[in-house]
């Protein structure tokens, strides 16, 4: 079977951000089957560009077998939304004319966000004959409305317009978290599959002490509270600046924000003006690299805004976090609470309140027995429920039912 693979935001192993698609993509091909991945050069989390522009079918495999082509994307993805916007067309349009000259197609899988993308899946799934899979990793529009990003009304409802097509017209739908699973299907979608958000525990060792990571940003002897991944509207940054002020006084406690964003430069400027030298400002690293950072901290920390919206959510971090055998003080309230909760892996302060995340984090530090035996038990949870390879196989079945059904 041959997949294809519209994704403007997809991170190969050996670049920065989620890598949830390149690990489901090996996993495809290691079951024999062939995945071809249309995907921006520009970096989602980091704005930059990486890889050059590649638009041929003649591009050789990865070492796992998975092609990765690089199609022309606007380049301004961070400077503003409208630029935003810019981007997405342009991927929209680049995407589509290279997806249009592949051959031997089996099945098209569409993901959103940038939801744009997800109509250039279908309609290649439909010149093709070939079947429509959607994956709805984040509610979009909803999201964006919720936090202010999407004001326009007029973008708004062309927007949702969008979402309810495409959640009508895909063949079949998966979901990454159960919360979204009443919002898709009250726009329309039916045949819902949850696949969540996991771990590949294999690349995570929890008796790794991270040393090397310690040594290189002068962090031993420190109890390290660290935050790992995008620095955006939505993740609530400034609260954890506003604990890590609250927390000044601890110099045993370091704060350790490792990633990148469009705030990452004004939350520098105010951890400056605040004269924060407890909290480290980190690049991002790729995520073969990120079992080494990992296990440098000694608890991780996962943050949102206090949106109701975002209690539907199952963020990748605290799978991993939870796969490095690592505490998790978790600012989140919802599905995601629930997870960290039964499995008793560490400790849910309310979303927002700075106050509520120092105490946590002053507690773990203060508790090292606590925070170990949190981390073993997250580390079970993670391995006997939300383990990546047992997921990547209900995702391979369902394409191959799909192929069958064809």
């Amino acid at each position: 079977m041959h997949i294809l693979l519209i994704h403007q935001a997809f991170a190969a192993l050996d670049e920065p951000g989620g890598t949830r698609h390149h690990e489901l993509a090996r996993h495809l091909a290691a079951r024999g089957h062939r995945v071809t991945v249309i995907a921006s050069p520009i970096s989602y989390l980091t704005g930059a560009k990486g890889s050059q522009p590649r638009q041929t079918d003649e591009s050789p495999a990865d070492d796992d077998g998975v092609t990765i082509l690089r199609v022309y994307t606007y380049a301004a993805l961070h400077r503003s939304f409208a630029h935003r916007l810019v981007s997405f067309f342009s991927f929209m349009v680049s995407s589509f004319w290279t997806g249009l000259r592949l051959r031997d197609i089996d099945l098209v899988w569409g993901t959103s966000p940038p939801i744009f993308q997800g109509l250039t899946a279908w309609l290649l799934a439909r010149l093709k004959g070939v079947p429509f899979l959607f994956e709805v990793r984040d509610l979009w529009p909803a999201f964006a409305v919720a936090v202010g990003v999407l004001q326009q009304p007029a973008l708004i409802r062309a927007s949702e317009a969008l979402e309810r097509f495409l959640y009508r017209h895909a063949d079949r739908l998966v979901v990454n978290s159960p919360g979204f699973v009443p919002y898709v299907e009250a726009r329309g979608g039916k045949q819902v599959l949850l696949v969540p958000n996991g771990s590949d525990t294999a690349m995570f060792d929890p008796a790794n002490s991270g040393e090397d990571f310690r040594k290189q940003h002068g962090l031993v002897g420190l109890f390290t509270a660290m935050y790992a991944g995008a620095h955006g509207m939505s993740n609530d940054l400034e609260v954890l600046l506003d604990a890590a002020h609250r927390l000044h006084d601890r110099k045993d406690i370091a704060i350790l924000l490792l990633g990148d964003g469009k705030e990452k430069p004004s939350l520098q400027r105010r951890a400056s003006e605040l004269g924060l030298d407890n909290v480290y400002f980190i690049t991002p690293l790729p995520k073969n690299r990120m079992p080494g950072a990992l296990a440098a901290a000694d608890a991780c920390i996962a943050i949102l805004k206090p949106v109701e919206l975002y209690k539907t959510v199952y963020p990748n971090k605290v799978f991993d976090y939870m796969a490095a055998g690592r505490a998790v003080i978790l600012a989140i309230d919802g599905v995601i609470r629930q997870v960290v909760e039964e499995a008793g892996a560490g400790v849910a302060v309310p979303p927002g309140d700075p106050v509520a995340l120092a105490q946590a984090i002053s507690r773990l530090a203060d508790e090292p027995q606590v925070r170990s035996e949190m981390g073993v038990r997250g580390r079970a949870y993670i391995e006997a429920n939300f383990d990546r390879d047992s997921l990547a196989d209900r995702m391979v079945s369902l394409m191959e039912a799909m192929s069958r059904s064809r």
